[in-house]
């Protein structure tokens, strides 16, 4: 069955951001062969651990090497970790998205849990970089799915750490408005060109792509988490200005 998914509009927006586009979760996913799917999650469990040492020793290393050229190695194998966490992250939120089509039950989820696992994993990449990542506390709980939630929270904000120059600033916060949250994802990056804005939710699109060791699939996963869910998710942006991610979601009071 063709997917039935909303173009794109883009127009003005407020805020000072030249280009404001919205998406409207309505649809599901094609299913995949259980095979490819069963050896799928097996690898996800099996990397994610070796590679987690990995990155751990790297960091504990890097304390203490500081001449050259041991330590233009050690910031190579880095990038090369840090590389593969993301993509192996990508991988397993689309095996996420699969397993949940057509199955997704709404369920009230605390959003501090999931800012706190953003938290820690990405605060040491952007400190590397030289981004400030601030993730406001909150007791606001949403209808929504805990799996898919923490893979469109962790996309957004890692894309947002992709595109921010070191000395810029990622925010993570949530605003109420009346039966809704919107849970924001603010940076001051490079922004998004108006003629750009329809399409950064594309598979395989990369918007400086020499910035992103990921495969160009982080807000795809992110439009069809939404999507799944039945979600919206809003963006507003401007050139040298920097963007606004938005989820907004129904309050789980509503349940």
């Amino acid at each position: 069955m063709p997917e039935k998914v909303r173009d794109p509009k883009v127009s003005p927006a407020n805020a000072g951001f030249t280009g404001y586009t919205e998406i409207q979760g309505i649809g599901g996913l094609p299913c995949a062969d259980n095979f490819y799917e069963t050896v799928l999650a097996m690898v996800s469990h099996d990397l994610r651990q070796p590679l987690q040492l990995i990155i751990s020793a790297q960091e504990l290393l890097a304390r203490r090497v500081t001449a050259s050229p041991e330590r233009e190695h050690l910031e190579c194998s880095e990038r090369a970790s840090a590389q593969s966490a993301e993509q192996l992250d990508q991988l397993v939120d689309a095996l996420h998205l699969h397993q949940s089509t057509g199955g997704i039950r709404p369920e009230p989820v605390p959003l501090q849990p999931i800012l706190g696992r953003l938290a820690q994993q990405l605060d040491g990449a952007a400190r590397r970089k030289g981004v400030c990542l601030r993730l406001l506390s909150t007791s606001a709980a949403v209808t929504s799915h805990t799996a898919l939630l923490d893979s469109i929270l962790r996309n957004l904000v890692r894309n947002a750490l992709d595109h921010t120059l070191p000395g810029g600033r990622v925010l993570v916060c949530c605003r109420r408005r009346g039966a809704t949250f919107r849970i924001e994802v603010q940076d001051n990056g490079e922004g998004i060109p108006p003629d750009k804005l329809s399409t950064v939710f594309e598979p395989f699109f990369r918007l400086g792509a020499t910035r992103s060791d990921g495969l160009g699939l982080g807000l795809f996963i992110v439009k069809r988490a939404v999507e799944c869910l039945g979600h919206r998710i809003e963006v507003r942006s401007a050139p040298h200005r920097g963007s606004c991610f938005a989820v907004i979601a129904q309050d789980a009071k509503g349940l």
